[in-house]
């Protein structure tokens, strides 16, 4: 059956968001070890041109590839090189021109295709692109995303449409993918006429999880929540062990406070292989919203987060359990989750300023000092840290390493009164211990004029 797409005005780039070339891609470069059977000067040349790049001297790189060039005129390297050079330069009709023949020269090399991909990109050709990423997608899959958007951007929306659907059901689902199917939808004129192709396709073929899905979320962007609901009670009574339809299902339940059915919907997706780690993170977070309003649910939602890290081997999510419960006012609770995300997250200044802070309030000086200790190894200016081992220091009553501490700290602090305050008060403490009254005192009337 052929679908009906209807299509409106060419939106702009801008409003159409990033584009996933800019996405973690694997990086692919041409060896530049073997150059086969060149002369000295072709050596002395190339490498010139790749020192001259590395410090973003690239007219000066062309200049040195151009003779290399001279000296080897069929060298595939150096087309790659001049392509590099030029994209930096902004030059990208010039850039294509040493790309194609590079292309031309080898087919099949990433390097080449992902560096024309960016020339052409860059350069607002997409319809030249597109020929481009369907070679680099077929050579990786990393690529099929930009396929899709280079889909969208020469108005090829039905094999947009086709390819996200062919990758929904071999990597799962996706939100960065449902942003671009939106994309797609936002294109198209007509809601009435997407809703009547997707009835007809699962009315041919019943059993195509894919097309529910689908509609489920052309409703749901329709605002239309009880066709959408009552799709996915239709997908869930032809294939009982849908996943993916859990995916709406558990926001359906949420707003109609069905907790016990949303809390089912959030194992199943939680625990699907199907669904991407993103997505769960995202799940998982409104369920946290709902959480908030309905706290007998609290035990569920630590449940849920066990079962997220686990499946997906991320303590991080612990971080924003922790913040939940200093919410509520349950500090034990926080400080657990804190610590676990700690563990994770050794380079996060925050999770140690929430973790050394309950400690203190617990009077865990022993703990507080070597996690000020552990912080400061990674963070070795931060004043808080010095402040809160002082504080330490002074509770375990190691006053001379104290007073040491606290100084230093005091030499990094820049424009924080009240934290600045709060050093000389520990000094305070700190010379009472060492029996310097003096100095304890001046140490406490520096600390009351900064409450002015």
């Amino acid at each position: 059956m052929k679908k009906r797409l209807y299509i409106i005005p060419f939106l702009t780039l801008l409003q159409l968001g990033s584009i996933s070339y800019a996405q973690e891609k694997p990086v692919v470069e041409m060896a530049q070890d073997d150059l086969g059977n060149v002369t000295d000067a072709f050596q002395e040349h190339f490498f010139e041109a790749l020192k001259q790049k590395a410090i973003e001297n690239h007219e000066k790189a062309i200049d040195e590839l151009v003779q290399s060039l001279a000296l080897k005129p069929d060298e595939p390297v150096v087309y790659l090189e001049l392509g590099k050079n030029y994209n930096a330069l902004g030059q990208y009709s010039q850039a294509a021109v040493y790309l194609e023949k590079g292309r031309k020269a080898v087919p099949e090399n990433e390097g080449m295709l992902a560096e024309l991909y960016t020339t052409y990109f860059e350069g607002r050709e997409f319809k030249k692109a597109l020929p481009v990423v369907r070679d680099l997608a077929r050579l990786n899959t990393a690529f099929s995303e930009d396929l899709v958007n280079l889909y969208i951007q020469t108005e090829k929306y039905d094999a947009a449409l086709g390819l996200l659907d062919s990758l929904d059901q071999v990597k799962g689902s996706s939100t960065y993918r449902e942003s671009l199917r939106r994309q797609v939808y936002a294109r198209t004129n007509n809601v009435e006429a997407q809703i009547s192709d997707l009835e007809e396709n699962i009315e041919e073929n019943p059993k195509n999880e894919q097309d529910y899905l689908n509609l489920i979320f052309v409703y749901s962007e329709n605002g239309q929540e009880e066709e959408a609901f009552a799709t996915a009670r239709e997908l869930l009574e032809i294939n009982p062990g849908s996943q993916l339809v859990h995916l709406a299902l558990y926001k359906f339940y949420i707003a109609d406070n069905k907790a016990e059915k949303a809390v089912n919907s959030m194992e199943i997706l939680l625990n699907s292989d199907q669904i991407d780690e993103v997505t769960k993170y995202q799940a998982l977070n409104d369920f946290l919203i709902y959480v908030t309003e309905n706290p007998s649910l609290e035990e569920d939602l630590i449940q849920l987060v066990e079962t997220f890290s686990e499946k997906e081997n991320n303590l991080k999510v612990y971080k924003q359990l922790g913040t939940f419960f200093i919410e509520k006012g349950k500090k034990e609770l926080a400080l657990n989750y804190f610590k676990t995300a700690l563990e994770n997250d050794m380079d996060d200044f925050n999770l140690y300023r929430n973790v050394i802070k309950l400690e203190a309030e617990k009077g865990h000086f022993e703990e507080v000092k070597l996690l000020t200790e552990k912080g400061l190894e990674i963070f070795p200016t931060q004043a808080w840290l010095f402040l809160m081992q002082g504080n330490a220091l002074n509770g375990l009553k190691e006053y001379q390493k104290a007073e040491e501490m606290l100084l230093t700290g005091l030499d990094y602090l820049i424009d924080d009164a009240e934290t600045e305050r709060e050093f000389h008060r520990q000094l305070a403490i700190t010379y009472k211990g060492l029996n310097k009254a003096e100095k304890a005192a001046e140490a406490l009337k520096k600390a009351e004029k900064l409450e002015n």
